[in-house]
């Protein structure tokens, strides 16, 4: 067993950090300045089978980050601006068996630089930040899905599997399991008005943070929100994107839907649909499902626990069967605006070379936020 517990000041101070006061400024006539941002420190552990590993890393589930907002009138609309970033801390995707490859902080990790206009006919944003489908494998209401949603490789997805020899001889986790969620590119996006619960969103762009890309996205996106009865909240999103490339196109239908009943148990589904025509590319799928309970059970803050299964065909290569399981709990801190976060969760992978043994992966987390 391997124990590398890696310096990360700011995250052991989280618990010990109380609220900050709110950081928003009015800047006169109307125009506000706000300023906020969140450290998600985790001890991750991680069980290949015959090794494990553990170490304190920044969990790329919901990566330390800073940023601002701007917003002013601007006639009948509001102009916006929102610049955020990632910190750079050594993070859950750059650890595996092989060791460490911590990037520090480079280009990739500017999360938004965005100027938008918004209006009672919708919204116009430009510049690098979500694109439509960014969220749609992802609406999640069930308190859980703050550790435990439908992309199941934040914690391990450079770990590779190892055989029945005890050999590292499989792909890495993060090849064999993916929810096919919306990125993140330097865009034009627009938003419709919200007209009976539906919201409609279309982008096009390209990924001016990496050099290398020259693949073209576009896609659009559904939305719905509404209260059914008994109290109860249902959330949905529907996608279709593209990726335009010079030698190969791809494209991805993806869903997803969230119930949270007045009681507080929830549930929660997830697919996706991808066709890939690049040479020797699979076109792989997935489905989704999650139960969930969430109530007040301590005086400090909700409880939040569910269980999860994420079943996936032709993942890395055609005729591949990936599953992963997972259980988990999130804990309000209401006084340190924190939540605590234990996970567990189990990942099988096999192909026409074999089975793999299986991969566990333990994860104890404080996201805190300001």
């Amino acid at each position: 067993m391997k124990t590398a517990f890696i310096p990360a000041a700011a995250g052991l101070t989280v618990l010990a950090t109380p609220v900050l006061a709110d950081l928003e400024y009015n800047l006169g006539s109307g125009a506000t300045l706000t300023f906020y941002g969140q450290l998600n420190p985790a001890i991750i552990s991680v069980d290949d089978g015959r090794d494990s590993e553990t170490n304190l890393l920044d969990n790329d589930l919901s990566n330390s980050r800073i940023g601002l907002r701007y917003a002013t009138p601007f006639g009948n609309n509001t102009f916006r601006f929102r610049l955020e970033t990632g910190l750079g801390l050594p993070n859950s995707s750059e650890v595996s068996q092989a060791g460490s490859d911590y990037s520090r902080f480079t280009r990739d990790d500017i999360r938004h630089f965005d100027f938008s206009l918004e209006g009672s006919w919708g919204q116009v944003s430009v510049g690098q930040g979500s694109m439509a489908a960014d969220g749609v494998a992802e609406v999640d209401l069930s308190y859980v899905g703050t550790a435990l949603y439908s992309f199941t490789a934040d914690a391990n997805p450079s770990f590779l599997f190892r055989d029945g020899f005890d050999v590292l001889s499989g792909p890495a986790i993060g090849d064999t399991t993916d929810n096919f969620d919306g990125s993140r590119r330097g865009r034009i996006r627009y938003d419709s008005p919200e007209f009976s619960g539906f919201s409609f969103s279309a982008a096009a762009g390209e990924n001016i943070l990496d050099q290398d890309d020259e693949n073209e996205y576009y896609d659009v996106a559904v939305f719905y929100n509404a209260s059914i009865g008994g109290g109860a909240e249902l959330s949905a999103g529907l996608a279709y994107q593209e990726r335009n490339g010079v030698d190969s196109d791809r494209s991805d239908v993806v869903a997803s839907a969230s119930v949270l009943l007045q009681s507080g148990l929830g549930f929660t589904v997830a697919a996706g649909d991808r066709d890939d025509d690049a040479g020797g590319a699979s076109d792989p799928r997935y489905y989704y499902a999650k139960v969930s309970y969430e109530a007040d059970w301590l005086p400090m803050g909700k409880t939040g626990i569910g269980l999860h299964y994420w079943d996936g065909a032709d993942f890395n290569v055609d005729g591949s069967d990936s599953d992963v399981w997972g259980i988990g709990v999130v804990q309000r801190v209401e006084r340190l605006n924190t939540d605590l976060y234990l996970t567990y969760q189990e990942y099988d992978y096999s192909d026409s070379t074999g089975d793999f043994q299986d991969n566990s992966t333990i994860v104890l987390g404080a996201l805190w936020k300001f």
